[in-house]
């Protein structure tokens, strides 16, 4: 049903373009919803409230399909839309801008009402909507690797759409919560709160097992819950590039000797060992046929990994199983976007990926390519948790427990943190629960942060239901950040009701927020 305010998008196109490497089709319907254009063919097909669209391509490879809904748009909407990664601090409601995109999904609202309108998770194209006074189109990138992906001759699934109008009595943070829900059929949601320490940003990446130790124990001494432990994550540096003959994932360094026994010692302090593990990184010496050679990482020794091929897919199998059977309870993978696609998400906009370049097999998206790639660490974690980190949280969803959603915090300067942090926890909180659970990344404790303001960043993220990890030396924390941290520790381990940014339509870093019957207020600013 439309929505009284917003016109629906779950009708027939206007029309259906059609992108091929060498020439754009606008192609033209024909019976059964299926539009048509020499062999080209893209099915719009309406059924239980959603919108199924298909692509048929037997002989041309096809860079993008694009949907336009020709119709009049309301004036004086605010919108929000997603990331196709991260958050970069830049998510707010913003009025009408035609030609930024708006990836996977957006928001409508006049102030009182809210209409979501998206793709649901696991397509296997990057889409990303434009509104404009004049009506709404849908772009979805199904490039493989930088060239048109060969359908040949199977049918490609490349998305469905679904919308939501908010009900009487919804806040817009509820109504936004709902319609992510409806995104997702299946999401992978942890037993309990995620909860700990991550060294990320006390040792930048150059820690030992003996710091490790030290700050795990604290973190386990602090925490009280019993039936829900802290974790503690060892971030990178632990990996070994000693010896090109194996992985550098299945065996650690010399600060990192004996990295099943780290995890044994890690459980008798009292906390879970997660880790680190960057799935598509290897030694350069690998056979030649695995790299993906557009993707330089600066550093003769290594390479980046071409996940279209099966022996690839296999490695990183044999990776996942192997820091399970160490011990790990959470792995980490971080950077599968960056690595297969060359861009961050703060400079990909319209186009994800440069052009003309291949993977081994080009008969797959880049989308089903990361799918793959998410899919394969499932299978190979067993009951182990999973966070994501620089993964596309539309195509992980249903792959990962955990997802970040938001670009590295510091624990060198406030402005990062709250530019990074506080902007993804307010826009994208929402995420949580209805596609993994989310985590907005650290309290980077250090004597370069004035401690009220990360006294701040962490009592919200303790009451925001969400995941909290602090990262912290042993050394730093005296008998006020002991005390807070116990309390933090406290709150976030244990079940609550998601936050809502109050002023969020307002400001795109929110000062007052409201956890459950409790209202808070930040001043992000004053030291």
């Amino acid at each position: 049903m439309a929505s009284p305010f917003y016109p629906t998008i779950l009708r027939h196109p206007s029309s259906v373009r059609v992108h091929t490497d060498g020439d754009s089709h606008l192609v033209r319907t024909s019976r059964n919803q299926v539009w048509l254009s020499g062999d080209i063919s893209v099915s719009t097909i309406l059924s239980d409230g959603q919108l199924h669209i298909a692509l048929g391509s037997p002989i041309q490879p096809v860079r993008a399909v694009e949907l336009r809904w020709q119709q009049k748009i309301p004036e004086g909407m605010k919108y929000l839309g997603d990331h196709w990664e991260r958050g970069y601090g830049d998510l707010s409601w913003m009025g009408m801008i035609p030609d930024r995109p708006l990836p996977w999904y957006f928001l409508a609202s006049n102030g009182r009402d809210l209409h979501g309108c998206g793709v649901k998770t696991g397509a296997a194209a990057f889409c990303s909507w434009y509104v404009d006074p004049h009506g709404v189109t849908l772009w979805m990138d199904v490039r493989s690797g930088g060239v048109g992906v060969e359908v040949g001759r199977r049918r490609l699934e490349i998305a469905t759409i679904t919308e939501r109008r908010s009900k009487p009595n919804e806040t817009t943070c509820e109504a936004a919560h709902q319609f992510i829900a409806q995104l997702c059929d299946q999401p992978l949601l942890p037993k309990q709160p995620v909860y700990g320490a991550n060294n990320s940003y006390s040792t930048y990446y150059h820690g030992s097992a003996k710091e490790i130790l030290a700050d795990s124990k604290l973190t386990s001494d602090l925490s009280g819950n019993t039936s829900n432990r802290p974790f503690s994550l060892i971030n990178r540096g632990w990996e070994h590039w000693g010896d090109a003959k194996i992985s550098p994932w299945q065996r650690g360094n010399e600060r990192f000797p004996d990295m099943a026994g780290l995890a044994g010692k890690l459980k008798q302090a009292g906390a879970r060992p997660g880790i680190h593990y960057r799935p598509l990184l290897s030694h350069a010496d690998v056979p030649e046929a695995w790299i993906l050679p557009s993707r330089a990482t600066g550093n003769r020794e290594t390479c980046i990994l071409d996940p279209t091929v099966p022996e690839v897919l296999e490695r990183i199998r044999e990776d996942v199983q192997s820091l399970v059977e160490w011990g790990y309870e959470l792995i980490k993978y971080d950077s599968t976007t960056h690595d297969l696609l060359g861009r961050w998400g703060e400079v990909m906009h319209h186009r994800v990926t440069d052009d003309h370049w291949r993977l081994a097999d080009a008969t797959l998206t880049n989308a089903e390519v990361l799918t793959s790639v998410y899919r394969t660490i499932r299978e190979a974690a067993g009951e182990t948790l999973l966070m994501g980190c620089n993964t596309v949280g539309h195509l992980c969803a249903g792959h990962v427990h955990i997802q970040r959603i938001g670009d590295n915090t510091s624990g060198c300067e406030w402005q990062r943190t709250r530019k990074m942090g506080i902007n993804s926890l307010a826009f994208r909180a929402m995420q949580h629960g209805g596609l993994f659970a989310t985590d907005a990344d650290c309290v980077g404790m250090s004597s370069h942060i004035p401690w009220r303001l990360n006294e701040q960043w962490m009592e919200l993220l303790a009451a925001s239901g969400t995941s909290m990890f602090v990262s912290t030396p042993a050394d730093y924390v005296k008998e006020k950040q002991k005390a807070a941290l116990g309390r933090a520790y406290d709150r976030a381990s244990r079940p609550q009701l998601l936050v809502q940014p109050i002023d969020w339509t307002e400001n795109a870093c929110p000062t007052r927020w409201k956890s459950g019957e409790e209202f808070l207020e930040f001043n992000w600013w004053k030291t």
